[in-house]
Order: structure tokens, then sequence, then C-alpha cells
């Protein structure tokens, strides 16, 4: 009995220890792997064994880390080949349900006001449990709805638009936490080039959701096939997943030995989040980027279409399936283009910053604003000359890419490792929110109302003025990265540099579960 007495006694002492030292200690709950990533030593073992058998600071082999990286841009590619999949077949699903612009918009905007309301939940719980479970947990689910859409009867648009949202919940789950996992593999120009790798799988998935859902509409003979695509390869995600990614420690790769970085309360991230003015900066201009490409996703191959029905005299949808080959041109074009413009901006931002530290927010200022007139020009053009319009909207979308990731190395080395997940939700609501969230129904909703008949020529007159818009948006995101510019230095060393003050809250043991304190409460 006195021996029992001792042993309850000694654990909460030693996960006292373990906690004031540990500073991830709070992060392992009962369906955490974290464990995955601890090494283990043997009292006996020598230095030189030891140096053998030590493992980097993530706890992840760098053979490991690269196909982690690899099965990533997997599901990354997918998540944005089912985004734009409905956009590459909207002809027939206006056909097939008889619904107009305005309705036609909500598509994307539901779909994305899921995605980014769910967001901060998963970012919360992306900084203090298990990221792996959390997003295979996510895909699955986001594979079941996906492919429970495409089974939708024709008198129910609404049960489309629900299951789309539902599609949102997987999708929140795995691009709010999954850059966080990069960046505690990688640091410096290594975490830059793996974040480009990527972020290619957006405008590549984008544009393979446009070629496969045109293709098998084509084959298939119904649109319907075309959204049960990236399901099946959903459910191999989530294998490769499970098995192949390792759970890496928060922070661990980049921390100096004389920094314990310790986690604060939601409330105390989001001000320290506020208070950053190259995140916040950045964050805007990269809502004039989401604005841009959600408008540009769902509107810009339906409007090639009615181009070419009005000045090509190509026959228009009235029973399906429809004709999908602007859909195959325009998925052509943005998986080029993304490919050459996040590889351009990478490159041109890595040659800059030898000569100033602000290159980031610079190379992003002037993606935005050379894509505003090539865009402008796109639109303008598209009665005159289908050619010159395709080639202008190669050149918009190029620069337009560019900023993709380097938006994400901005906010990564401006932000401590422990608010990450919490910063990269955030940036997704504010920018899907002010952005692509309800930039696709607001282009339908003034295509709608500026159009005075119901001719061929005002279905492709009113949705050429209301895509307009998209120049001047554009024009106003580089004029937030350019202010980003002004702050960049300050707020990189500050987050390099950052030290929890004598106020941080730290964990001890509070009847057998851990809880936080200010350390000033703490008598020793």
């Amino acid at each position: 009995m006195y021996y029992s007495t001792i042993y309850f006694y000694y654990l909460p002492m030693k996960a006292a220890v373990m906690s004031l030292a540990d500073p991830t200690s709070d992060t392992t709950p009962f369906f955490s792997d974290d464990s995955e990533a601890e090494g283990s030593e043997e009292p006996g073992a020598g230095p030189s064994q030891r140096r053998e058998e030590e493992e980097p600071a993530s706890g992840v082999s760098s053979l490991r880390a690269v196909f982690t990286v690899i099965v990533l841009c997997f599901i990354n590619l997918l998540n944005y080949m089912d985004r734009f999949t409905v956009a590459g077949v909207l002809p027939d699903i206006e056909q097939y349900f008889g619904i107009n612009d305005g309705k036609s918009g909500l598509l994307q905007t539901v779909f994305i006001c899921s995605y980014m309301f769910l967001a901060p939940v998963f970012g919360y719980l992306g900084d203090r449990y298990n990221r792996k479970m959390i997003m295979s947990v996510g895909i699955s689910f986001w594979s079941i709805v996906t492919l429970a859409s495409s089974y939708t009867p024709k008198e129910y648009f609404w049960l489309l638009l629900l299951t789309r949202g539902l599609v949102g919940v997987g999708e929140a789950s795995y691009s709010t936490i999954a850059p966080t996992i990069i960046a505690d593999l990688y640091i410096k120009e290594r975490r830059t080039q793996m974040l480009s790798v990527f972020y290619f799988a957006i405008p590549v998935g984008s544009g393979l959701g446009y070629i496969v859902g045109s293709k098998v509409d084509d084959l298939a003979g119904d649109w319907h096939w075309a959204l049960r695509v990236t399901p099946a390869l959903g459910l191999v995600a989530v294998v490769l997943l499970l098995f192949v990614v390792k759970e890496p420690k928060r922070g661990a790769i980049e921390a100096r030995p004389e920094h314990t970085l310790q986690r604060t309360s939601w409330l105390g991230d989001m001000k320290a989040l506020c208070r950053n003015p190259s995140f916040v900066l950045s964050t805007f201009g990269f809502t004039a980027v989401a604005f841009v490409t959600g408008s540009l996703a769902l509107w810009a191959p339906a409007f090639l279409f009615r181009a070419a029905v009005f000045t090509e005299g190509r026959p228009p949808c009235v029973k399906g399936p429809c004709d999908t080959s602007d859909s195959l041109y325009f998925g052509i074009i943005t998986v080029v283009s993304g490919i050459l413009g996040v590889a351009s901006g990478a490159e041109v931002s890595r040659r800059l910053r030898l000569r100033t530290p602000r290159a980031d927010p610079l190379v992003c200022a002037l993606g935005l604003l050379l894509s505003a007139p090539f865009l402008y020009l796109a639109i303008v053009f598209a009665q005159a000359s289908p050619i010159a319009t395709y080639v202008f909207i190669f050149l918009g979308e190029t620069f337009l890419s560019m900023n993709w990731a380097i938006v994400a190395d901005i906010l990564l080395y401006v932000v401590v490792p422990t608010r990450r997940s919490t910063a990269e939700a955030f940036q997704i609501v504010l920018s899907h929110l002010l952005g692509d969230a309800g930039s696709p129904y607001l282009i339908g909703v003034v295509s709608d109302s500026l159009k005075q008949t119901d001719s061929y020529l005002w279905q492709f007159r009113s949705l050429q003025l209301s895509l307009l818009t998209c120049s001047f948006v554009a024009v106003g995101g580089g004029a937030f990265f350019l202010a980003t510019a002004l702050f960049i230095e300050k707020d990189r060393q500050r987050a390099t540099n950052y030290a929890p003050t004598d106020d941080e809250p730290i964990v001890v043991p509070k009847s057998g579960r851990s809880t936080r304190v200010p350390v000033s409460s703490v008598l020793i």
C-alpha cells in the first residue's frame, strides 16, 4: 500500500516536469500519434550509437519527408480537381436543372461558404491534435459526399447545393493543416521549394478538373459521371495518408535551444495575428486573388461558350450533352499557365531576395498588377478574336499564379509555429468571405441584372460586362501586397526571434489533467 501511494504520487509529479520541459506535451490526446515522432534511446547506448540512431529535429527522416510532400500534393490536386469539375460541365448542369446564372453561381458560393466557416474549427484542431487523423477523416467524408452528389435527381437542385456545401467540410480539414506539416518538415529555401511543389497542385488540379469533367461528360454522355472520378481517387489518398505520412513535431525543426514555444488560447492567437501587419495585409491581397480566380474558375468556360455561340454560330445548349470543348481548352491553359506562374514566381522571388528582403510581397504585387490588363483584354477581345482571348487568358493566369506559393511562405515565416494552423484558417475565412465565396454568385447576379433580353447577344454581353470587375479587383490586390512590403522585415524578425514572456501560460497538471496558468501563479 505504501509503495502504491508513492507510485501514484510520482505520476503527476513526473507529468508536471515533462509538461514544463516539453512544449508539445499537451498535444497528445488519446487519438494522437505524436509519439511516432518521438525518438527512443537505450540507457546503455554510447555517443556514437546515439548519433547513428538520431532522427532529424522534425522526427521524420528525409526520405519519408519527401514521400509525405508527394502524398500531400496528390491530395491537394484532387481537392482542386473536384472543385472545378462542376465548372467544366456547368452548361450541362444549367440545362439539366433549368437554372439561371444566379443559381449557377450558388454552386461555388455554397461550397466556399461551408469551406471557409469550417476552416477555423479545423485550424484550432490542427494546432492542438493529430493532424494526420483529422485530414484522413475529412477526406473520407469529402469522397463519400462527392459521390452522393452525382446521384441528385433532376427535381432537387437544392440537394445538389447541399451536397456541394458538405464537400467543403472535407476540404477545410485538409487545406488548413497540410501547409503546416510541410512547414514542420523543412525550413528556409527548402521550405519555399516544397511549398512551390505543393501549390503546383492548385492550377494543375483546377485544369484537370475542367479536362476530366469535359472528357468524361463526352465519353459517358452524362455529366453525372464527371463527379464520380475524384471520390475513388480520394479513398486511395486516405490509404496513402494513413500509411505513408508521418506526423512531424510542431516547430521542432526551426526552434532554437533557448526557445520554448508554448500555446496560448485561441483568443490570444487571434489578437496576435491581428497585430501582425504583414499577415493582415497579405491576407487582403490574397483575397483579391481569390475573388478573381473564383470568378474566372466558374464563369470563364461558360463565357467562352457563349462567345462562340454569339460570334461563331455554334449551336446553343438546348439538350445535353453540351459542347464542352471550351472547358477542355481552358483546362489545358490553366494547367500550363499555373505551372509556369508558380515556378516563375518562386524563382523570381528567390533571385530578388538576394537584393531585398521585401522580395516576396513585391513579386506578389507585380503578378497581380500585370495580370489585370491581360484579363481585361481577354474579356474585351472575346467577341473579336477567340485566339487573342485564349492568349490573353494564358498571360493573365500565368501572372496571377505567381502568388500561390509565395503567399503561403509569407504566412509561415511571419507567424510562430504554434499559431500557423489558426493563421491558415483565418486567412482562408477572410479571403473566401470577401473573395471567391461571393464572387461567382455576384458575377451571376450582375449578369442577370444587365441582361435586357434573353437573346444570345445579351447572354454573352451581360456576362462580359460583369466579368470586367475582376481586372479592377486585381489592381486593388496589388496595392495590398505593396503595403505588405513596408512591414515584412520587421514582422519576420519578430516571428524568428519570438520567445514567450513571463506572462505566457505554461502547462501544469491539475487533478490528473493538464491546464494552463500564468507563470506568476506557480510557486517554485
